[in-house]
């Protein structure tokens, strides 16, 4: 079983019932989760599972399920699974024919979809983008083309450098930046990726946990068809060099550049 914690607020009667009618509790940290039942009057044991564990504590999860007792996931924020290794032990109860049943509760992904004002209809979650800006843009340029609102978790530390290169890469798209969803110092700030990249380098590093929803790519900003961009690129070889002929069609047809560099440098070698 799996069920959420965010804030006491978020608790549901039937995640509250959940923790008291199960043998164990996994959770992330017994000292975040022995709070919260103790303000539930919950008694249930707890028992440690987190990434530092995970593969030693998995099988002992899964020996007490096959035993016939009862266990609940849950993890220090948000929604377990997202982002923490609870997917690799709901796909060992899979493997195992054990019965995993979802508890709803809070969800920072969910919950900053609903409150950035972007398309709702084509969702991609990306997770967390790579630490360092290099591999950071490259991830960024993968996603570029996408004609889908795209969702980033991020760290305070991380945000204004993750915002900047979002700049960098995706232009100047509408975006929202979630902090603390669904807790008390909630905060919603929307605008520009260049003005929110902006905005964040000039202030101090905020705290919580962070949603970064992004606006996806323009109608004109498709891919284009590959027979287009072919001839497009033949027609630009006439009289330029490969690299300048990769850099001028990809903004006639608002490309990504690396893209089309990598679909010149194929078509050099026919």
């Amino acid at each position: 079983m799996a069920t959420p914690i965010g804030n006491l607020g978020d608790m549901t009667r039937r995640a509250i019932e959940t923790l008291k009618d199960v043998h164990v509790i996994a959770c992330e940290d017994t000292r975040v989760t022995g709070g919260l039942l103790q303000r539930f009057s919950i008694v249930t044991p707890m028992l440690p599972y987190h990434d530092h564990n995970a593969d030693r504590v998995r099988p002992q999860i899964l020996a007490r399920l096959q035993a016939g007792e009862a266990v609940a996931l849950v993890s220090d924020a948000g929604t377990p699974l997202i982002s923490d290794p609870g997917y690799k032990l709901v796909r060992d109860c899979a493997a195992s024919g054990i019965t995993t049943i979802p508890v709803p509760g809070a969800s920072a992904l969910l919950s900053a979809l609903v409150v950035a004002a972007l398309p709702t209809d084509r969702v991609l979650f990306a997770g967390f983008l790579p630490a360092k800006s290099g591999a950071r843009r490259e991830a960024l340029m993968e996603l570029s083309s996408l004609r889908a609102t795209l969702i980033f978790y991020e760290s305070g530390p991380r945000l204004a450098d993750s915002l900047a290169d979002m700049a960098a890469v995706l232009g100047a798209r509408e975006a929202a930046v979630c902090r603390e969803l669904t807790k008390l110092h909630e905060e919603v700030r929307r605008g520009p990726l260049t003005e929110l990249s902006a905005a964040y380098l000039a202030q101090d590093t905020p705290k919580g946990e962070i949603v970064v929803v992004v606006g996806g790519a323009a109608q004109e900003q498709a891919a284009a068809s590959e027979a287009d961009l072919d001839q497009a690129l033949r027609d630009a070889l006439v009289t330029l060099s490969l690299r300048d002929a990769a850099a001028a069609v990809a903004e006639a047809l608002n490309q990504p550049r690396r893209t089309v560099y990598a679909r010149a440098l194929a078509l050099g070698k026919k």
